[in-house]
């Protein structure tokens, strides 16, 4: 009698389907399709976590740069002004402060400048 391990196989199978649920045509339906775009899928997933912290980066120096060339100074300076200060606070609240607190950040670029 041939052993083919037929409960295993056919669970291994649900699973990988079910991760396709949603994908389009043969990639949702046929086992083959369906581990081609769900490893595609997963391997994308984890490019992605790691393209998203860049871009939230760049849109934070971005009005960052913007707030501060309002008050007459560059990003640049004004970053190397606040290590020069000992100002510890970083991209993502001084974006914060700069959108929700208009007068904290003049005060934050009053120091920068000082330094």
């Amino acid at each position: 009698m041939r052993v083919t391990n037929a409960p295993a196989s056919r669970e291994r199978r649900r699973r990988r389907l079910e991760r396709a649920k949603g994908f389009r045509g043969a990639r949702s339906k046929l086992f083959r399709q369906a581990t081609e775009a769900v490893d595609r899928a997963l391997r994308l997933a984890t490019e992605h976590r790691k393209l998203k912290k860049r871009d939230f980066r760049q849109l934070w120096i971005g009005r960052i740069n913007a707030a501060v060339r309002a008050e007459g100074m560059s990003y640049s300076k004004f970053m190397a002004g606040l290590i020069k200060a000992g100002v510890t606070l970083n991209r993502k609240m001084l974006s914060e402060i700069a959108i929700r607190d208009p007068e904290g950040f003049k005060s934050i670029v009053e120091i920068a400048k000082n330094a």
